[in-house]
């Protein structure tokens, strides 16, 4: 059934804001309304998707200039169901970025406000389709999801539905296509997207691994792909001498990274293997030290960069072989270049590495150290995950749940890194 939009503006305005304000700010939200066309001459060929049912869509933002607002909340058509997809009405969506400017570059959003802040004052190229402005990046829960199916196309039969049902729990793997925004049915246009998890991972667990965990168990898988390949280079002369990984930050994606690290390099019997965490704010510092045989220096940033590298390389007993940095700014890489070895490895998100790699090519050339970009992962490795942490075998790390009507307040108190771990906002209840 069609949603009823007048009556879901005014109970959604009621609830965030107390009123139907709907001025610009951060504390409310701004409705619009996206109707499919009316004019009489407009004709759909065939091959066009119908539009048929209207759903409601939370878009985070970056503000413009002039306005603070960064929350919206609008109803949109949705596709009817692909013939060979599925859609999926979405019951939790990790807060998640993705820049506009490029579009297979999905990665989760953490609570670090030096990581958030790269972002929500952007003010550079690109217009947003639900408030006019100019940002450079816009935050947009929906790409992590988990959700259940609603429905599955034509074309689905017993011998191509990859063992997916109507009704089954799910989450979506972030294809290049995803629809830039979150609403509360996802077109999934092939089921090789869709990936199902147990009725034992709750919902909001699953949702933070699609992009962040994912990404993180990624970043680790070649870290070890490297670890490999220096302990077999010392095997004939240090055969004991360990590698040294140094995982830098504390939002989701190192908590994320720690973790894996930590069950992975245990599992495989690397026991020469010593990882150390670099927490770039006080309250991370305390999540990274609940974390078994994992090192913890804390990165003051009142500190010189000297006094900080010292520190360091004081904690991991030396100059480390790897560092995994999910930092976003030049300053975070060039330490993390001044902690590693001759002949060392940096891993760094495909997402900053195209505005990082360039400064620092120089560089890396005269310490003879490699910058190595990680992208997401394949569905494969999600689906591994999710088996791993449904069998408790990785442990998530610490999350809050908000309904998704406080979307304002829960960006606010992200800017301010007032919630610890990762932010999860929950559409539907159906557990």
């Amino acid at each position: 059934m069609p949603v009823d939009i007048c009556s879901q503006q005014h109970n959604l305005l009621g609830s965030i804001s107390g009123t139907t304000d709907t001025s610009l700010s951060l504390n409310s939200l701004s409705l619009t309304s996206a109707l499919p066309p009316t004019d009489p001459d407009h004709h759909h060929d065939h091959n066009t998707h119908n539009m048929n049912k209207l759903c409601r869509q939370v878009s985070i933002e970056s503000p413009g200039p002039g306005a603070k607002n960064c929350v919206f909340n609008f109803f949109v058509p949705i596709e009817d169901t692909p013939a060979l997809g599925a859609r999926i009405r979405i019951v939790c969506a990790g807060a998640c970025y993705r820049r506009r400017d490029r579009s297979n570059s999905i990665t989760s959003m953490s609570s670090v406000s030096s990581e958030l802040s790269d972002y929500c004052p952007s003010v550079n190229s690109i217009s947003s389709p639900a408030h006019q402005g100019i940002r450079e990046g816009s935050f947009f829960p929906g790409f992590e999801v988990a959700g259940v199916i609603e429905s599955l196309g034509s074309e689905i039969t017993e011998a191509n539905n990859r063992g997916l049902r109507i009704g089954q729990r799910v989450i979506v793997y972030p294809f290049d296509e995803t629809p830039a925004g979150y609403a509360e049915l996802l077109v999934v246009p092939d089921l090789k997207h869709v990936v199902p998890i147990p009725d034992s991972l709750p919902m909001e667990v699953a949702a933070m691994l699609p992009t962040g965990a994912l990404l993180a168990m990624n970043a680790v898988f070649k870290a070890q792909a490297v670890v490999t390949q220096i302990l077999s280079q010392r095997a004939a002369t240090e055969p004991q001498r360990k590698c040294k990984i140094l995982i830098v930050g504390t939002g989701g994606l190192a908590l994320w990274a720690v973790r894996i690290a930590s069950y992975h390099f245990a599992s495989t019997g690397a026991d020469n293997v010593d990882i150390t965490v670099a927490s770039l704010r006080d309250e991370g510092f305390r999540l990274a030290t609940e974390i078994k045989n994992v090192s913890v220096v804390q990165w003051n940033e009142c500190l010189y960069e000297p006094q900080l590298i010292e520190r360091t390389k004081d904690v991991c007993g030396g100059a480390v072989d790897v560092v995994i940095d999910f930092g976003t700014t030049s300053r975070s890489l060039h330490r993390s270049m001044h902690c590693l070895s001759k002949g060392g490895v940096v891993l760094i998100s495909d997402e900053v590495a195209e505005k990082l790699l360039p400064k620092f090519s120089r560089l890396s050339s005269e310490y003879q150290q490699d910058i190595i970009p990680i992208s997401n992962g394949t569905a494969e490795q999600l689906a591994e995950l999710v088996e791993l942490v449904a069998n408790k075998k990785i442990e998530p790390p610490p999350h809050s749940v908000f309904p998704c009507e406080q979307a304002a307040e829960v960006i606010q108190k992200l800017c301010n890194s007032e919630i610890p771990g990762r932010a999860i906002l929950r559409f539907h209840d159906i557990e």
